[in-house]
């Protein structure tokens, strides 16, 4: 579990809490910002009009994905250059086709899809091309979640304001009931109070680490597709290695970079 995102999450709305329940009222004071109209408006209008603007299909499984931002990621990039770095030498000991047997082995079916095209003899520039697309085709789809994510943000503050303006139009309309003031005023301010929690404690911050665990995965990917080329050429496995580490920044390249050993010189 991405345990950071628990706590950020956690912690904004413990502040917000905070900061309503520390004045005169004390927690009687929540009873203010609880209005179900405004709930309707802002997050009925918003999430409505996402509805609108995909499929349902599409628009499940863009909800869904919130769930990912509490997991953490499945790649590692130092052991992805670990087990690439082994692969060049189980290749440069026993050859390519030694390589069908390693790929039984492996989890990631990017990785393995890649050492089977090069098992069964792909040129190196189709090799690249078919592991290319496939990765510009996962990026697409990443981007087209976190493109959900980045409206609804949009949506949150919109509809606060459509909601802002409901309750002025009704104040304005009920000027000589006094009693009637405060509730719709009340609307006025708390749709846009909601529809900035909308975008600020839950879209942006989705968005955010969406885009953040995007980029680690196609980086992860970019170091295979390198990594299998550079075997499928016959590189020295040191050479392959000093290539990935060009990836990462120099902090990581001390943390993540694989030991090697020994084995590069066989």
């Amino acid at each position: 579990m991405d345990i950071a995102s628990v706590i950020g999450l956690l912690l904004c709305l413990g502040l917000i809490i905070y900061g309503i329940v520390s004045g005169d009222q004390g927690f009687a004071a929540l009873g203010n910002f609880i209005d179900l109209p405004s709930v309707y408006i802002t997050l009925g209008g918003s999430f409505s009009v996402m509805l609108a603007s995909y499929s349902l299909k599409e628009y499940v499984s863009s909800l869904k994905s919130i769930t990912l931002i509490f997991k953490a990621p499945k790649s590692n990039t130092s052991e992805i250059i670990k087990k690439i770095i082994d692969l060049s030498n189980v290749a440069r000991k026993e050859g390519l086709l030694s390589l069908e047997e390693a790929a039984g082995d492996l989890d990631d079916e990017f990785l393995k899809k890649g050492i089977l095209l090069i098992v069964d003899g792909t040129d190196p520039d189709l090799v690249r091309a078919i592991m290319e697309t496939e990765l510009v085709s996962i990026d697409a789809r990443h981007k087209s979640k976190i493109g959900f994510w980045d409206q609804l943000g949009g949506m949150g503050p919109a509809w606060g304001m459509i909601g802002t303006l409901i309750g002025l139009i009704n104040m304005l309309q009920n000027m000589s009931d006094a009693a009637a003031i405060g509730p719709n005023m009340s609307i006025a301010l708390i749709t846009t109070l909601y529809g900035s929690l909308l975008a600020n404690w839950v879209c942006a911050p989705v968005s955010s680490k969406l885009k953040a665990n995007n980029g680690s995965e196609i980086m992860t990917k970019e170091i295979m597709i390198e990594g299998l080329l550079s075997i499928q050429a016959g590189e020295n496995p040191r050479v392959i290695e000093e290539k990935l580490k060009s990836f990462l920044s120099p902090s990581q390249r001390k943390t993540d970079a694989p030991e090697t050993g020994g084995e590069l010189d066989g």
